[in-house]
């Protein structure tokens, strides 16, 4: 099992990098589109580490996003992909 604080530092950066993402329009489009998830859905579950881990995923899987959202979260791109990881369910 994670360590809690573990978990609390990857939900803290993956809200962070949830919120980089929806920031712009055409991006939140594509992240509903690939999580199927609609707006509603995905406020109600903003919370869950599943979602997160989505949400992280839809980063790396398209490079040029997680290096700008890494940027301006001011973290390497490595963390997001850890936050992922430790996000996952097992």
């Amino acid at each position: 099992m994670r360590a809690p604080e573990t978990n609390l530092d990857a939900v803290a950066l993956a809200l962070q990098a949830l919120i980089w993402t929806i920031g712009e329009p055409a991006r939140a489009a594509r992240l509903l589109d690939v999580t199927g998830l609609d707006p509603a859905d995905l406020r109600a579950r903003a919370g869950d580490p599943v979602v997160l881990a989505a949400a992280l995923g839809f980063l790396e899987a398209y490079e040029p996003d997680l290096v700008a959202c890494a940027a301006s979260l001011q973290v390497k791109p490595e963390a997001i992909v850890a936050a992922r990881r430790a996000l996952e369910p097992e």
